[in-house]
Order: structure tokens, then C-alpha cells, then sequence
């Protein structure tokens, strides 16, 4: 039942009862938590209507629904607003229509297909902790677009080409020595990341020497014999030169391996994956017919741009002068590609706030050249993640590995595990899963529970508590609902069985009902607004509600045995969407801890 539509009904039942009125506005909202109330319907509006003060208005409306809806338990009026208390059998039967639901919380098909793109990693470098909040909330804003009925595609676009993938190329060319993940013990990713590094450290040092040699630092940025090196290494992997090519797919595999094991460590995947190599051809194709419509403009050097001052922004750049192309190419290409291969609806890039006006400027030039559906791009722009110490940078080498980060989360998690006694009576390989799903947990959440849309401060100990706002907390919340569950059926008591309709239900335990009505309406508005900090909040809440209902109230030692029941049946209700909520963010809950 939706509730808000259930109590409008009623309250245009009573205006019109009162007041001989059919058409009128009736607004229903959730009431302030400090106020006494469930929901409250503004009397404003309704004035016109009943040409009467507010609390008379209010008060009349009130006592008709009391009298008249066995549902409506109590009123009170503060100024225009009237406050309205639901029964307790009310909220029993809401509990019943819950638990009676395989997929509460979850929308119907839409019909809608949508694509969301997360990771898109760079060839030349590991994956970072940037990457991880990417990933996390790519993969987490998937889900819940799925549970929201839509038809969700979970993409990955790989920067496979590019001036920065030579930069490691021709490093490992020249210094490498013929080093592989296998001689070196290195996973490759790993590995060809220490190359971009090499590269740009010897990069710095031709550039240190021609400025001490008079050159203007600028123009000894460009004529650096290195860098040289690599426009050229580009120039001929557009040309498959089968040398570079060659070396180009073997370090790329390399990678490709490395990033495989880091996306089943994160408990991340994508039905499928595009290669910018594959599809910047399509974008020069793009700008080439953009050229012939006059839609880009080319310079004397040979190079392709776009005017965007009318539109208040600036000149664009889409073809170097030597006819390579640039991010914004290939990024037009893969955009026609997918929306014409998909019938997409709609299209959901997850990527940094630093890429904001790229985004704004694709969306346009798709418009002027003629694409409807550039309207249907959004860019689910999110905040970088900084650290005490500062920002990372991937070519100093100061970034936070992705697999060092998930190998200390989870080796920090067992040491705290067992200092508190979480671990305690579970095998090695229950302690070994235990403490991977509290350590990916808390890494999962602490980064999900943030607004996207904020720029974050992680501190991985932090994150790793079992108490407060944390992964941790929630899992062992559901572990130990578990645990009384189980502890339920090794007493033979068959709760499954219990009428939740035909008992009387304390305070506590309405509020809990009420909480797991709201995740419904969770669900669509995270889904709505793209935040899987919507979700992390929420289930939170449940979780730290149902605590202080355990710490007060007795469950398996209660002696009224119908009573019994139905609190065992809200502890396997609270439990499942707790462990429906965490699945959304991506997070696993533990049966034992």
C-alpha cells in the first residue's frame, strides 16, 4: 500500500464530507520528527475551501478522519498543520504486506534501458583509490537502477590508446630490460605503472637540462627528446607500425590481467567493456563530417576545432595537427556507438568533478551535430577522495594502490576482529571470509555513505569500527539477527507461522515497521538522485533502531508465545533489508560473527 496515496483518499473523503467540496489540493507529508504524528497533511491549502481559521480547519478534518477511518488513530494541530497518528493494526498490517513480499522493496519493469559507464581505467597505471570510489559507486548506482525496474547495462570504457599509454610504452623500451610480470613477480598493471613513472622521471630531468641550457621551460616541455619520442610511438600506433603495435597489445594484456584480479577483489563487473582503441576511428569519422557541414573549423596547422563562444564557453579542440585524436574524439564516437547499438534511454557517465567541462562540452557538440538523444547524457559527477596527507598523483608515484588498500582493509579488519572477539569460535576459513567481507565492507561503505557529489577524506581505520556509522556495525547488526534466528530454530520454535496482524505492538517495534515501510521509497530516491548515500543512511538507521529495540526488549525469552513470534518475524524482516540495503551498495552481511 502506499500510504501518502491511501491517507489523501481519506482526507478528500473528510473535506468533501465537510465542506461539499470536490475539487480541492490535499498535501500529505511525512511528519517532523518532532512533532507526535505519522503523517501530516497541510491545511493551508484547504482554507479557500472550508473558509475557516487553520486550527478549526484542521481540527474539524482531524476529528471527521478519527471517527470515520479505523486506521487513523489520533490527531493533533500545530498552526496550519494536522498531524495524524496511524493504528497499531495499521502498522501490523504494513508488516504483514512486508514480510508477505519476496521483493519489497524493488519496482516493477519500466521498460527503460540505461547504460551506466564506471571504471574507465587508463593502460598505463594500477588502479587507485580514485578509482575505487568510481568503481563502488558506478557499480552501487547500477544496482539500484536495477532495483528500480529499469534495464541496466554496466559498462567499462578503457583508455587503451593515447600519448599517456606510449609514455610507459617507450619507458619500458628503453629501461625495462625485457622485464615481465613473470620475471619480475609484479602483476602487470602494477608493472606498467612503474614504467609511466620511469618515464616521467627522465622526462623531468631532459627537461631540468635544457632550461639550464637557456631554453623557456614551455618550449622544453615540448622538445624534451622523450616526449618527442612518444608523439612519434603515437603517431605510428595510428599508423599500425606492427613493432609498436605489437609491444602495444603485449603490455596491454599485462594490464588487462592486473585490473582482472583488482575487479573480482572489489567485487565489481561489467556486461561489457569498450576500448577507446576501437572506437576513436568512429569519432575522427564524426569530425571529418562535422568539418564538411561547417560545424568544426580547421587551423593552418592542420588541426581540428570546434567554437562554442556563442555558447559562452571556448574553442575546442577535436584533431591534432598531425592528425592524431584526443579524448574528446574518441568520447563522440563511443557516445553514437552505444546509443545506437542500445536504444538507450538514457546514458550515465561516473566520472570526477574534474571532467565536468568535458561533459558539458560533448553533450553540445553531439546537439550541433544533430543527436536528439545528447539530452538523455548525464554525467554523475562525484568529488575526489584526498588523504590526510594530501592529493595522490599517478605520475610521482604518490597514489594509494587499489590492491595494497583492499589488502590492508581486510588484514586490519581480522586484527580487529579478534582483538574484540568477532572471530571467536569460527574456522580458518570462516575467520578468512569473515574478515574479507568486514574489511571490503568497511572500505564499501565509508566511501558510499558520502554524497557523491562531495569531495571525501578517507581514513581507512576510521572506516574499520563496530561501532557508529560504519560497514562493520551494519554487518554485525544482521550477524547477530542471524544468530538469534538460528538459535530460534535449534528450540523448535516455528516462528514462520506467526500472525503479525492479531498482536499488540509496542512503541519500538511500530517504529521499526515504520522504517522498513520507508525503503520503498528509499530506493526510488536514490535511484532518482544517483546517491547510494540515500541507501548506506537508511540502512543505518534501521540497523541502530533495531540495537536499541534488542538492548531493551527481551525476544527468545519473551513467554507470551504469539508475541514471540512476531518478534522473531521483525528480527528476519529487519535482518533481509539490511542485507537487501548493503547488496545494493555492493556490500556482503555475514550469517556469523
Amino acid at each position: 500500500m502506499n500510504i501518502e496515496n491511501f491517507l489523501q483518499q481519506q482526507a478528500q473523503a473528510a473535506v468533501s464530507a465537510l465542506y461539499g467540496a470536490d475539487a480541492f489540493p490535499v498535501q500529505i507529508q511525512k511528519t517532523r520528527k518532532e512533532f507526535e504524528g505519522d503523517y501530516t497533511l497541510v491545511v493551508f491549502p484547504l482554507l479557500k475551501t472550508s473558509r475557516k481559521g487553520p486550527e478549526q480547519t484542521g481540527t474539524e478534518i482531524g476529528q471527521w478522519l478519527v471517527d470515520n477511518v479505523a486506521e487513523i488513530a489520533a490527531f493533533n494541530v500545530i498552526k496550519g498543520f494536522l498531524n495524524l497518528s496511524l493504528s497499531g493494526a495499521f502498522w501490523g498490517d504494513r508488516f504483514a504486506e512486508i514480510a508477505a513480499d519476496e521483493r519489497f522493496g524493488f519496482a516493477g519493469p519500466t521498460g527503460r534501458t540505461i547504460m551506466v559507464e564506471y571504471s574507465s581505467p587508463n593502460t598505463n597505471k594500477p588502479l587507485h583509490l580514485g578509482h575505487i570510489r568510481n568503481n563502488l559507486l558506478g557499480y552501487s548506482v547500477a544496482q539500484i537502477l536495477a532495483a528500480n525496474g529499469h534495464r541496466v547495462l554496466k559498462v567499462n570504457l578503457v583508455n587503451d590508446r593515447g600519448i599517456h599509454i606510449c609514455k610507459s610504452m617507450l619507458a619500458w623500451k628503453l629501461f625495462g630490460g625485457g622485464e615481465t610480470p613473470a620475471s619480475s613477480g609484479m602483476k602487470g598493471d602494477h608493472l606498467v605503472g612503474k614504467y609511466y613513472v620511469e618515464f616521467d622521471k627522465h622526462y623531468k630531468a631532459e627537461v631540468k637540462e635544457l632550461v639550464a641550457g637557456g631554453m623557456d621551460e614551455e618550449e622544453a616541455k615540448h622538445k624534451a627528446p622523450l616526449m618527442r619520442q612518444a608523439q612519434e610511438m603515437l603517431r605510428k600506433w595510428e599508423a599500425k607500425d606492427p613493432e609498436v603495435y605489437g609491444l602495444w597489445q603485449t603490455m596491454n594484456g599485462w594490464v588487462y590481467d592486473g585490473f582482472d584480479v583488482t575487479y573480482k577483489a572489489l567485487g565489481v563487473d561489467f556486461d561489457k567493456v569498450y576500448y577507446e582503441s576501437q572506437t576513436y576511428l568512429l569519432g575522427k569519422s564524426l569530425v571529418e563530417d562535422g568539418l564538411r557541414r561547417g560545424i568544426f573549423f580547421r587551423k593552418e596547422d592542420g588541426s581540428v576545432w570546434i567554437d562554442l563562444g556563442a555558447d559562452g564557453l571556448d574553442q575546442k579542440l577535436l584533431l591534432r595537427g598531425d592528425g592524431t585524436s584526443v579524448y574528446m574524439t574518441q568520447d563522440l564516437g563511443t557516445a553514437l556507438s552505444r546509443f545506437e547499438e542500445n536504444k538507450l534511454d538514457e546514458m550515465i557517465y561516473v566520472v570526477g568533478n574534474e571532467q565536468n567541462y568535458h561533459f558539458q562540452v560533448l553533450k553540445l557538440i553531439l546537439s550541433k551535430l544533430g543527436y536528439d538523444w545528447a539530452d538523455h547524457i548525464f554525467h554523475l559527477s562525484y568529488g575526489m577522495v584526498e588523504l590526510p596527507e594530501g592529493k595522490m598523483k599517478s605520475r610521482e608515484g604518490t597514489v594509494v594502490d587499489a590492491d595494497d588498500l583492499i589488502a590492508d582493509m581486510v588484514a586490519t579488519a581480522r586484527e580487529m576482529s579478534q582483538e574484540l572477539g568477532k572471530l571467536d569460535g569460527c574456522s580458518a576459513g570462516e575467520a578468512d571470509a569473515i574478515s574479507r567481507m568486514v574489511g571490503l565492507g568497511a572500505l564499501k561503505y565509508f566511501i558510499l555513505k558520502v554524497d557523491p557529489r562531495k569531495t571525501m577524506l578517507f581514513d581507512p581505520r576510521e572506516s574499520i569500527d563496530f561501532n557508529g556509522n560504519t560497514g562493520p556495525f551494519i554487518q554485525y547488526t544482521h550477524a547477530r539477527i542471524r544468530s538469534i534466528l538460528r538459535k530460534a530454530a535449534e528450540g523448535g520454535i516455528d516462528y514462520a507461522r506467526g500472525d503479525v496482524k492479531g498482536v499488540e505492538y509496542l512503541p519500538e517495534e511500530i517504529t521499526l515497521i515504520k522504517q522498513m515501510a520507508d525503503f520503498p521509497a528509499v530506493v526510488r530516491a536514490a535511484g532518482e538522485s544517483f546517491s547510494p548515500a540515500l541507501i548506506a543512511a537508511y540502512v543505518y538507521d534501521l540497523a541502530k533502531a533495531y540495537n536499541s529495540y534488542y538492548h531493551d526488549h527481551s525476544i527468545l525469552r519473551e513467554e507470551r508465545d504469539a508475541v514471540r513470534k512476531m518478534r522473531l518475524r521483525l528480527c528476519e524482516e529487519v535482518a533481509r533489508i539490511i542485507a537487501t540495503g548493503m547488496k545494493l551498495l555492493g556490500i556482503e552481511v555475514p550469517e556469523r560473527m
